[in-house]
C-alpha cells in the first residue's frame, strides 16, 4: 500500500445492533464514556459524560486558592474599612440616602426613583444600631450627630469587599487561570472609584455586588448544563440565579440590563438546543421552562416582595403623599377620610382636587399676588386645610348673599350650570381676568384670583359654566350631576372661555412654592379636569347616601409606584455641576465631588491603570472579532481551534455584559453621573484580565505571575497616589497639579494647603484621627 493512501475505516453499524469488530482502543482512558454512552446521553440533552467526580459549578479551586482568597479578603477589608468614620459629616448623596433610611424608621412614607432593596439594608444597619431617625440629612458637610452612620457605610463596605472574591471565583469559573483570576481581585481591591462609593451610604455597592453576585452563579448554572441538566445541583444553581436577579433589579433598575445579560446568554443556550436534533421536543420543553420559571418568574416575585416590605414599613403619612393617586394616599395613617356625602347641590360645602399633578387641592390664603391684579392668590395645595373649603353658589341668582340656600329645595348641580365658588374663610369668589398668570407670562393664560369682600355679590368675572368630563361606571348619576369622588368636570370661565387649569409650575417664595392655577384658555386637558373629594350640605340627612375611595390592593399600589418612579427618573433633567455623559466614561473624562471641608476633599475617580486597561481591553477585543470574521468570510478556519473557541466565547460573554451596562445610558435624557459607569467597567475589568490570561496562555506560570506582579504594583501605586481624593486625607497643591492627567479632572486643588506640614492641617488631622 501506498504511503500516501489512507485506509478506511469500517462502517459503524445502525444504533441498536451490537458491533462485532475488534475494539479499535483494547484499554479505553479512563474517565470517558464510549461513543454509545455519548449518543445516549446526547440523547437526553446531557453534555459530554464523564466518569470522574465533577466540582459544582465547574469551580475548580484549590485550598491554596482558597487561602491566597482569604488574604486578598483581608486586604481590601483593610483598604475599604480604612478610616470609615471619617468624614464624620454628610457625603454626596448621603444627602438622600440617609434620609431615606430615617422614613424607614420614622415609618413616614417617601417616593424615590430606585427600588427598596439597597435602602432596606442599609435601614437595617441604621436599625440595629440605635438610630432613632431624628437627623435631617440636610446638607453635604453637616456634621453628624446621634447617628450610626459608620455602622450605615459598614454595609455598602462590606458588600463592596464582598464583590473581590466573587470576581476571583467568576473568572476560575470561567476557566481561567489562578493568575488570571488573582490578577482581577487586585484590580477591583485598588480601584479608587468603587472604594469611594462603597465607602458611604450610597446605592451602588450594593448594585455591583449583586451585579457580580449573578454573574457568578449564572456561569456555575452554565457549567452545570454542560455537565448534565436537572440535577439537584443544577436547579440550585439556576434558582440562586433567579434570586440574585431579582436583588440586583431591587436595588436599581440597572439590574435591568443584568437581567439582559443573562438572557442573551439564555436565548443563545435555547437556540443552541433548538438545533440540536438530538434533542426531543419535549426535552427542549423542560430547558425552556425552567429558565422562564427561575429567571423570570423568581426575579418578579422577589422584587416584588422588596416593595411590599417596602409598603409594610411605611404605613404613615409622609412628605411623598403628593406623588401618588388619591386612593392611594387614603391608605397610609394619617390620610384616611370619613364617609362624605355622594351629592352635591347649590350651598354645598366642598373641597376641590385637581386628577392631574399628584392631585393637589383648590386652595386660598389671605396673601395677595405681588403683580398683575394684585388680589388674592388662588393655588393648588397638596395638603388637608381648612383653606381648601370653598361653598358653590348658583350664579344665574347673582350671587344673591341673601339667597336662603340653606332652606330653599336642593338643587343639584348639572352640567351647563352656571356657578360661583366662594372661599369660605376669607368670603372671595374663585375668579379670573384679562391679567397676566405671575409666572405662565403668556396670551393664551390668564390669571386666576381670589376677588370680592362679606356681602360683596361679586361680578360676571366669577362665573364659571361646569362641563361633566365623565363619571363613574359604578354610579350611573354621575354623568348627570356633581356626585362627589364619582365625576370627573371641568370649568370653563363665562366671560373669556378659558378653562380653570393647573400644572407643575410652582410660585416663588410669595406663594410659599405652591402650584400655580391659571384659566387656560388652550388648557391641556388632564391638567383641566378636577373632581370634589369632600362635600357636606345641611339639607342632607344623616342617612343620605355617602361614598369614600376604593383602597387600591397591593398589586394596584405597586404598580402605580412603577409609573411614579419611571415618570420621576425621566424628569431628572436639570443640569448638575459634576454630571458627564456616557462616552466621557471609559475614558474617565471627569469625577465627582463628593465633599469638601478643612481643606481635605473627597473626589470620586478611578484607578488610571484600571480604567484605561479595561478600556483598551474592550476595543481589543472589538478589533480582533472584526478581524477575525474577515478571515472567517476569506476562507481562514480559525474558529476550529479550541483556544480561539474558549477565548471568543469568554471575552464574548464579558463584552455582551459591558455593553448592556454601557451603551443603554446613551438612550436616557436624564441626569448622568460616572458611578453609572460602574457596573460596565465590573466587566470591563473582567475582561481585561481574561485578555492578559489569552497573551500569556503561552508563558510559563512564573513569568505569567512576574507580568501580573508588575500590573498590580502598578495599580497599587495609582491607587496610592489618589489616595487622598480617596479617603478625604492630607494632601498638597502641588501634587495635587502634577495628578491632573486631564485637564478635565476638575477637582479643585486650590482647597489643598501648599505644604503638608502646614500647622492648621497637622492639627485637624491629628484631631480627627
Amino acid at each position: 500500500m501506498s504511503a500516501n493512501v489512507r485506509a478506511r475505516r469500517p462502517a459503524s453499524p445502525p444504533p441498536g445492533i451490537p458491533t462485532t469488530t475488534s475494539q479499535r482502543f483494547p484499554h479505553p482512558r479512563e474517565g470517558h464514556l464510549d461513543a454509545d454512552a455519548r449518543r445516549a446521553a446526547a440523547s437526553k440533552g446531557f453534555g459530554p459524560g464523564r466518569t470522574t467526580s465533577y466540582p459544582p459549578g465547574g469551580l475548580n479551586v484549590t485550598s491554596g486558592e482558597w487561602k491566597l482568597l482569604f488574604f486578598i479578603v483581608l486586604v481590601a477589608a483593610g483598604v475599604r474599612l480604612f478610616r470609615l468614620s471619617k468624614p464624620n459629616s454628610v457625603v454626596f448623596d448621603e444627602v438622600h440616602f440617609g434620609k431615606f433610611a430615617s422614613k424607614y424608621i420614622k415609618t413616614q412614607y417617601f417616593v424615590d426613583v430606585h427600588p427598596p432593596l439597597a435602602k432596606l439594608l442599609i435601614t437595617l444597619a441604621a436599625f440595629i444600631f440605635g438610630y432613632d431617625g431624628q437627623f435631617d440629612f440636610k446638607d453635604i458637610a453637616k456634621p453628624y450627630e446621634n447617628v450610626p452612620y459608620v455602622a450605615m457605610r459598614m454595609l455598602p463596605a462590606i458588600l463592596g469587599v464582598a464583590t473581590i472574591p466573587i470576581s476571583y471565583l467568576t473568572l476560575r469559573a470561567l476557566d481561567c487561570r489562578a493568575t488570571t483570576a488573582l490578577l482581577a481581585s487586585l484590580f477591583i481591591t485598588f480601584e479608587n472609584g468603587m472604594i469611594t462609593q462603597s465607602r458611604h451610604i450610597l446605592l451602588d455597592s450594593p448594585l455591583i455586588f449583586f451585579t457580580a453576585l449573578t454573574t457568578f452563579l449564572w456561569v456555575g448554572f452554565c457549567n452545570e448544563d454542560k455537565h448534565e441538566p436537572f440535577t439537584e445541583s443544577w436547579w440550585t444553581w439556576l434558582t440562586l440565579s433567579g434570586l440574585s436577579l431579582g436583588a440586583v433589579l431591587s436595588c436599581k433598575w440597572v439590574g435591568l440590563f443584568t437581567i439582559a445579560t443573562v438572557g442573551v446568554s439564555t436565548l443563545y443556550q435555547l437556540w443552541n438546543l433548538l438545533g440540536d436534533l438530538r434533542v426531543p421536543p419535549r426535552l427542549f420543553a423542560r430547558h425552556f421552562l425552567a429558565r422562564a420559571l427561575c429567571l423570570i418568574v423568581v426575579p418578579i416575585f422577589f422584587y416584588m416582595a422588596m416593595f411590599e416590605i417596602h409598603f409594610l414599613i411605611l404605613e404613615n403619612s409622609g412628605d411623598g403623599d403628593g406623588f401618588m393617586s388619591s386612593e392611594f394616599q387614603h391608605t397610609l395613617g394619617g390620610r384616611g377620610m370619613a364617609d362624605t356625602f355622594a351629592d352635591v347641590a347649590v350651598g354645598s360645602q366642598v373641597t376641590i382636587r385637581h386628577v392631574n399633578t399628584q392631585g393637589g387641592y383648590l386652595h386660598s390664603h389671605p396673601h395677595n399676588y405681588p403683580g398683575g391684579s394684585q388680589q388674592q392668590q388662588i393655588t393648588l395645595y397638596p395638603h388637608r386645610d381648612s383653606n381648601n373649603d370653598f361653598r358653590i353658589f348658583n350664579a344665574t341668582l347673582d350671587g344673591d348673599t341673601h339667597f336662603d340656600w340653606e332652606n330653599s329645595p336642593l338643587e343639584y348641580i348639572t352640567p351647563g350650570m352656571r356657578i360661583k365658588l366662594r372661599h369660605i374663610a376669607t368670603e372671595k369668589h374663585v375668579h379670573s381676568h384679562d391679567h397676566r398668570p405671575p409666572v405662565s407670562d403668556v396670551d393664551f393664560q390668564n390669571e386666576v384670583s381670589a376677588y370680592g369682600m362679606p356681602g360683596f355679590q361679586g361680578d360676571a368675572n366669577d362665573d364659571w359654566f361646569v362641563e361633566i368630563e365623565h363619571g363613574d361606571r359604578r354610579d350611573k348619576e354621575s354623568t348627570k350631576r356633581l356626585r362627589t369622588l364619582r365625576t370627573t368636570f371641568r370649568l370653563r370661565h363665562v366671560l373669556t372661555g378659558c378653562y380653570l387649569f393647573s400644572h407643575k409650575v410652582k410660585l416663588p417664595e410669595w406663594g410659599f412654592e405652591q402650584q400655580e392655577v391659571t384659566c387656560n384658555k388652550n388648557a391641556v386637558r388632564a391638567n383641566s379636569l378636577w373632581f370634589i373629594e369632600t362635600s357636606s350640605h345641611p339639607q342632607l340627612p344623616p342617612d343620605a347616601p355617602k361614598v369614600n375611595y376604593k383602597l387600591p390592593g397591593f398589586l394596584a399600589k405597586f404598580w402605580e409606584l412603577q409609573k411614579v418612579m419611571w415618570t420621576t427618573n425621566a424628569g431628572l433633567t436639570d443640569r448638575h455641576a459634576f454630571d458627564s455623559r456616557p462616552d466621557s466614561w471609559p475614558l474617565l473624562r471627569r469625577g465627582i465631588n463628593f465633599w469638601v471641608k478643612e481643606h481635605r476633599q473627597i473626589y470620586l475617580i478611578g484607578n488610571p491603570l484600571v480604567w484605561y486597561l479595561s478600556t483598551l481591553s474592550v476595543a481589543a477585543y472589538i478589533f480582533v472579532r472584526g478581524f477575525l470574521i474577515l478571515r472567517a468570510k476569506r476562507g481562514f478556519r480559525d474558529f476550529d481551534s479550541t483556544k480561539v473557541v474558549k477565548y471568543d466565547s469568554l471575552c464574548g460573554f464579558l463584552f455582551i455584559g459591558w455593553g448592556l451596562h454601557y451603551f443603554p445610558f446613551f438612550l436616557m435624557g436624564r441626569q448622568l453621573f460616572l458611578h453609572h459607569y460602574f457596573p460596565a467597567l465590573y466587566f470591563a475589568i473582567l475582561l481585561s484580565c481574561s485578555v492578559f490570561d489569552l497573551l500569556t496562555s503561552t508563558l510559563r506560570p512564573r513569568m505569567r505571575l512576574q507580568i501580573a506582579g508588575v500590573l498590580i504594583i502598578l495599580a497599587i501605586w495609582n491607587f496610592q497616589y489618589y489616595s487622598p481624593l480617596t479617603y478625604g486625607s492630607p494632601w498638597t497643591r502641588s501634587k495635587c497639579e502634577k495628578a491632573k492627567m486631564m485637564k478635565t479632572w476638575d477637582f479643585s486643588c486650590h482647597d489643598f494647603h501648599t505644604d503638608v506640614s502646614h500647622p492648621s492641617i497637622s492639627t485637624r488631622y491629628t484631631r480627627t484621627n
